[in-house]
């Protein structure tokens, strides 16, 4: 017998029905979709590093028909010092820097890992790493208006996202395509809410309750 409420369920099964729906419309992108996409974006969150001057970024290597393009790093390493998760065997998130360059590519600095993951080879920071960041990037399937974000269902990003501080944290923008910032999702209790979004032809947009500050 399931512990949850009923509540609790309409929204699981919700959540599952959209993850499903989403995840399809991905994969039917087609590979010129993709790298459009993929230019689109980096150049709204280059335009956002080139203005805020963030010293370090908190992202991640997108796969497959994920928004953002493989090259993401590399793009954002030129700007900036650059964090890298590391799935662990319990679903968690460790960090550690990227090392490659625009010049480099990924030679010798990223490496195969579980689910088809591309992760950093350096040391080991730890989970709490990205409190030290002052952008973060994470993947999303889709994200409302309020800000609440729903990945794939893992839940390493609601782990990682819950130990930012409280007290002036570092802005978390979701990367997405376009038709994924939607009026709503839903949501379950440890769902944790991003400050905003960046789409291949909407840009940056904030949420209305965002709370972020310079």
């Amino acid at each position: 017998m399931s512990d949850l409420t009923g509540d609790e369920e309409g929204s699981r099964a919700a959540k599952i029905a959209l993850r499903s729906q989403l995840i399809t419309a991905r994969r039917a992108l087609t590979a010129s979709d993709r790298s459009l996409a993929a230019s689109q974006l980096q150049g709204h969150i280059l335009d956002f590093v080139r203005r805020e001057h963030p010293s370090t970024i908190a992202a991640y290597v997108p796969i497959g028909p994920e928004p953002g393009g493989a090259d993401l790093p590399s793009v954002l390493a030129a700007h900036a010092r650059v964090l890298l998760p590391v799935l662990l065997p319990d679903g968690d998130l460790d960090w550690a820097v990227f090392s490659g360059s625009l010049s480099s590519g990924f030679s010798g600095s990223l490496s195969s890992g579980p689910r088809g993951l591309l992760e950093p080879d350096g040391p080991r920071l730890g989970t709490g790493a990205p409190a030290s960041a002052d952008l973060v990037l994470v993947p999303a399937l889709a994200v409302d208006r309020s800000g609440i974000r729903m990945g794939r269902g893992g839940g390493s990003y609601d782990r990682a996202l819950a130990r930012l501080p409280q007290r002036r944290p570092p802005l978390v923008l979701a990367l997405l395509h376009d038709g994924e910032l939607l009026d709503s999702v839903p949501a379950e209790p440890h769902d944790r809410a991003v400050h905003g979004v960046i789409t291949p032809r909407g840009g940056l947009t904030l949420n209305r309750a965002a709370e972020w500050t310079k």
